[in-house]
């Protein structure tokens, strides 16, 4: 491990902060500029931070450095970008999560959309009000009595990028992270409007609730992920494990999902790119989220957070 890029309370304000083993240290410091307030704004100039927060981290490592940490267990961790531009959620993106969803409603599972010959797939959240970090309380919504877990691996921009190829899509994340992307699914369809409708779905109430995207607990340099291809992927409630599997699952890689956004639109240091969740879901099993339960969510290579809800 180098470092890892995190935000964390200070008293009444959100501060940035660089995990370096177990101590937490000011960037301002470290990279010589009180400029860098927020892991924003060191997003927004990571072609430069990056190289300095990387050569930093080894001189602590080495007993060179003069900067004075924090032990990380005395902080509260934030969503390690508190107010991140967009939020682009792959829908239907693990092949054992597309055989569970399947299996779920009576068919046989068939051919994944890559293999139909289709695009990569992506509704968006709401950014403010559903970002919460590590161990916060998520109220379920009063609207819902089906609220789902959906772990998912995210991808942290750190460069504007436009129509990139998918060899060169990978070059403009800063870093990897951990969502929950929580789904109320009893309210996924206005039942009302016929399914042809266009407006038979209705993504707000089901995805964009407040609270429905726990983030964290901080975020690991893609350089130190070899690749995104290649990690374990695990879901929690209480001690049950619910959701267990790699992100070779993936119908459309981290790459090919990056390259057909970049088509239809800009991406900008702080979007993020939720990537799919695989098998284990409760819609599968019928089983929801109840008041008072926790949740934990782990990646290899990048760590784990939990969460309750209420």
């Amino acid at each position: 491990m180098s470092y890892r890029l995190l935000s964390y309370q200070s008293g009444r304000e959100a501060r940035v902060g660089i995990l370096v083993e177990d101590q937490v240290y000011d960037p301002a410091g470290i990279l010589g500029s009180d400029a860098y307030v927020s892991v924003l704004a060191i997003l927004q100039d990571w072609r430069l931070t990056r190289s300095s927060l990387a050569l930093a981290a080894e001189r602590i490592i080495a007993g060179k450095s003069r900067a004075k940490g924090v032990p990380v267990k005395r902080v509260k961790l934030l969503a390690p970008v508190l107010h991140p531009g967009n939020i682009y959620c792959a829908g239907a993106n693990y092949t054992d999560h597309m055989a569970e969803m399947a299996r779920a409603h009576g068919r046989e599972p068939g051919p994944t959309m890559k293999e139909r010959g289709e695009k990569p797939w992506h509704f968006i959240k709401t950014s403010r009000s559903s970002i919460v970090g590590p161990d916060t309380t998520v109220k379920l919504p009063s609207y819902s009595q089906a609220v789902d877990w959906e772990v998912e691996l995210v991808a942290v921009i750190g460069r504007k990028a436009k129509d990139l190829p998918v060899e060169k899509a990978l070059g403009c994340v800063a870093g990897y992270t951990i969502a929950n992307d929580l789904s109320a699914r009893d309210v996924m369809r206005r039942e009302k409007n016929p399914p042809t409708s266009p407006f038979h779905y209705d993504w707000v109430s089901q995805k964009c609730f407040d609270g429905a995207c726990p983030l964290g607990p901080w975020i690991v340099p893609a350089s130190e992920i070899a690749d995104p291809q290649r990690l374990g992927i695990k879901l929690w409630v209480g001690d049950e494990l619910m959701q267990d599997s790699n992100t070779a699952q993936m119908i459309f890689n981290t790459a090919e999902q990056i390259a057909m956004l970049s088509s239809r639109v800009t991406l900008y240091p702080g979007d993020l790119i939720l990537t799919g969740t695989p098998a284990g879901v409760g819609m599968g099993r019928k089983r929801f989220l109840k008041p008072g339960e926790r949740v934990r969510l782990w990646i290899e290579s990048i760590g784990e957070f939990s969460h309750k809800v209420a």
